[in-house]
């Protein structure tokens, strides 16, 4: 099932990170330079959608665009953190009200959806946000498993404590995301 963007893509904005994965599965390396080379010369409106499919903050999203030219990926790295640590209380909401909750492939079993949507229910409940995790480290077997403990573990969490660690997740999420937009490969993005 392929991912919906949570915000209007203009036609030349970049792929989705599914498509990109798709286009990506021969497991050939990916020039980042080149992506970003072909990102920095996009129209303002197409960048600012790519960014906010990367975090749904649209000050954080504006920030960003506005600051291309990217000399490297490493730039555009220190560049969504600082924007990240920049984000004021309604922008952090903002974007989190953008993020889909994790979850499960529709095979999974049906106890395995319901453990998890009752753990997202009582996070929810609890921070009043959906719960964002990075999982970048880990393998696709090991995702509900770590989101189940993340919970779990956050739950225990102060409501301030639990805004810093939603914040930075929200930056890790940003800075996977960017990676990932940085990949595509520019000739594919208008066919996908």
């Amino acid at each position: 099932m392929p991912v919906q963007p949570r915000h209007p893509v203009p036609a030349d904005a970049p792929a989705p990170a599914a498509a990109r994965a798709a286009a990506q599965a021969d497991g050939a390396p990916v020039d980042h330079a080149v992506g970003l080379s072909h990102f920095n010369s996009l129209p303002f409106a197409a960048a600012e959608a790519a960014f906010l499919e990367c975090c749904g903050s649209l000050r954080w999203a504006h920030r960003m665009a506005a600051h291309r030219p990217y000399p490297d990926l490493g730039a555009l790295l220190a560049a969504s953190d600082e924007a990240g640590y920049d984000l004021a209380p309604s922008d952090i909401a903002e974007a989190l009200a953008a993020e889909p909750a994790p979850c499960l492939h529709h095979d999974a079993p049906r106890v395995a959806h319901l453990a998890l949507r009752a753990a997202h229910a009582a996070y929810e409940s609890r921070f009043g946000h959906t719960f964002v995790i990075c999982l970048d480290a880990y393998g696709p077997s090991q995702h509900v498993d770590q989101v189940l403990a993340g919970i779990r573990l956050r739950m225990e969490h102060e409501v301030d404590e639990e805004r810093a660690v939603t914040a930075e997740e929200l930056r890790r999420l940003a800075r996977s995301r960017i990676v990932e937009l940085m990949t595509a490969e520019p000739g594919r993005n208008e066919s996908l």
